[in-house]
């Protein structure tokens, strides 16, 4: 069974930054390496939000509109982990931020298809970030 834990949450001023990591636990990196992961966030009262995402295979990377630019995302295959460096955060960037994993894709993903969180079958818990003004 795979295991997602997020860490690297917390409480910034805008225009700040923080890295999240998700390290997954319960499947090698090499199962892992032909993989989509996304980043995805829910802010309250809004919907779940797909914001980055890469193949670990290819390293294709996909960012939303609201983060390009200011967000990055990456994978340590060593250490099983993926990552989300935030740069240049602002207020309406607080939400809980989620980590997924897809195992059942088989193929490629169009740029949409990968930040459609209902695509990923596998979530960790989450960690809230809060961005103040």
């Amino acid at each position: 069974q795979l295991r997602l834990v997020e860490s690297g949450g917390g409480s910034v001023l805008a225009g700040g930054s923080l890295r999240l990591s998700c390290a997954a636990s319960g499947y090698s990196s090499e199962t892992l390496s032909r993989n989509y992961m996304g980043w995805f966030r829910q802010a309250p009262g809004k919907e779940r939000e797909g914001i980055a995402a890469m193949h670990s295979g290819t390293g294709a990377t996909y960012y939303s509109d609201s983060v390009k630019g200011r967000f990055t995302i990456s994978r340590d295959a060593a250490n099983n982990t993926l990552y989300l460096q935030m740069d240049n955060l602002h207020p309406e960037d607080t939400a809980m931020y989620s980590c997924a994993v897809e195992l059942r894709w088989g193929g490629s993903m169009s740029p949409t298809q990968a930040l459609r969180h209902r695509l990923y079958n596998y979530w960790g818990q989450g960690t809230q970030v809060t961005v103040y003004s």
